[in-house]
């Protein structure tokens, strides 16, 4: 029964995970997570993986990596707070106010933009943590974990070591799989 089930019982291992360091290139990282999210039908990319990544540094988790954080540090100036907007476009408050700004940077294109961007670490764009669950503990307690922080995904620990992810996919499909019995 879903309720007697354990975190341990429907996470994702640590092996199966990307796990990247702070120091990592959103490029690299892209590239890494591309990996884990596509699968390959028909020469297209299908959703089939994690939309985030684990960031760690000498085995101690330090941020976590979503698509949303990736897109808004290679699009700031669409994506990012107004600061990060007007930055992007070189920019400054002053000149967007008074309307006298040259926008030459913000006619730049999709690919420009995210060729610009891709050299940023992912330290400086990751998530702070929102809460971590025990392995052990039941799906009951994950989930309640998940609502409460507004997160999608809890790394999950045995004793002080990061041993996988819970997503919230993970328990849908849990729930999926009761409804279809």
């Amino acid at each position: 029964m879903f309720l007697d089930k354990k975190v341990k019982d429907l996470m994702i291992p640590i092996k199966n995970y990307v796990v990247i360091s702070p120091e990592t290139t959103l490029q690299n990282t892209v590239l890494e997570m591309r990996k884990v999210y596509c699968e390959i039908e028909t020469g297209k990319c299908t959703e089939a993986g994690h939309r985030t990544g684990l960031v760690m540094t000498d085995n101690e988790l330090v941020g976590i990596v979503d698509f949303q954080s990736i897109m808004r540090a290679l699009m700031p100036e669409i994506a990012g707070k107004i600061t990060d907007k007007l930055a992007a476009l070189g920019v400054s408050i002053a000149f967007a106010e008074a309307d006298v700004h040259d926008l030459d940077a913000a006619k730049a294109g999709f690919k420009e933009r995210v060729l610009q961007n891709a050299k940023t670490r992912v330290g400086d764009v990751m998530l702070k943590l929102k809460g971590q669950i025990e392995s052990d503990a039941e799906i009951m307690k994950a989930l309640k974990l998940m609502y409460k922080n507004k997160v999608t995904v809890l790394p999950v620990f045995e004793s002080d070591k990061v041993v996988g992810v819970l997503r919230d996919s993970d328990l849908f499909l849990a729930a999926a799989n009761i409804l279809s019995e």
